[in-house]
């Protein structure tokens, strides 16, 4: 089982970034997925998550209108598009595959928002 996520960086508040998480050795299409993140000193928390179909989705109260979550089954890939980034949005971010007995956890990406 791999989850790998990508598309880290240093932006520019007011930037854009898009995450990937490629999924591997397990169904994909049968899970949820969610994005998580972690900024030092502080805890885990949920930034999005999409249903196995993606057609249910929900963001924290503040990502909402900013953050986009989608997956392309596929593809055994999970997105999150963020937009209008700001230096709060500076964490490690992690996606998380979910079923009803098992998850999974990828290793995270960096994201930095700072001028």
């Amino acid at each position: 089982v791999q989850l790998v996520e990508s598309g880290g960086g240093l932006v520019q508040p007011g930037g854009s970034l898009t995450l990937s998480c490629a999924a591997s050795g397990f169904p994909f299409s049968s899970y949820a997925m969610t994005w998580y993140r972690q900024a030092p000193g502080k805890e885990r928390e949920l930034v999005a998550s999409i249903s196995n179909t993606g057609g249910s989705t929900y963001y924290a109260d503040s990502v909402k209108g900013r953050f986009t979550i989608s997956r392309d089954n596929a593809k055994n890939t999970v997105y999150l598009q963020m937009n209008s980034l700001k230096p709060p949005d500076t964490a490690v971010y992690y996606c998380k595959a979910t079923s009803s007995y098992l998850n999974y956890w990828g290793q995270g990406t960096q994201v930095t928002v700072s001028s």
